[in-house]
């Protein structure tokens, strides 16, 4: 089983910054994929970006240019650097994690989510 700890949500104000944090604990494979995924009032949960391990990152349109996803594969932790933050930004903000053996399916896990509101 893995747990997923958040951290770095909050309130910010448009143009400025937050960097939100993600540790994996429990049992981690080495084929992995951790990314962050969003969720604003009234709309779908949507991918913000991902980043397989040993693999390339992957980002929404909306967050291009703004927004980077790092991973310390040491600490099982993955970071999400954002930048010229904007009003349509205000989400809970989820951490995700996807692994499996080689043998095995995958399996997904979800962290509990942390605000980010963006307002003046």
């Amino acid at each position: 089983q893995v747990q997923l700890v958040e951290s770095g949500g909050g309130l910010v104000q448009p143009g400025g910054s937050l960097r939100l944090s993600c540790t994996a604990s429990g049992t981690i494979f080495s084929i992995n994929t951790m990314g962050w995924y969003r969720q604003a009032p009234g709309k779908k949960r949507e991918l913000v970006a991902t980043l397989p391990r040993g693999g390339s990152t992957n980002y929404a349109d909306s967050v291009k240019g703004r927004f980077t996803i790092s991973r310390d594969n040491a600490k099982n932790t993955v970071y999400l650097q954002m930048n010229s933050l904007k009003p349509e930004d205000t989400a809970v903000y989820y951490c995700n994690h996807r692994q499996r053996t080689g043998l095995s399916p995958w399996y997904e896990y979800w962290g509990q989510g942390t605000q980010v509101t963006v307002s003046s």
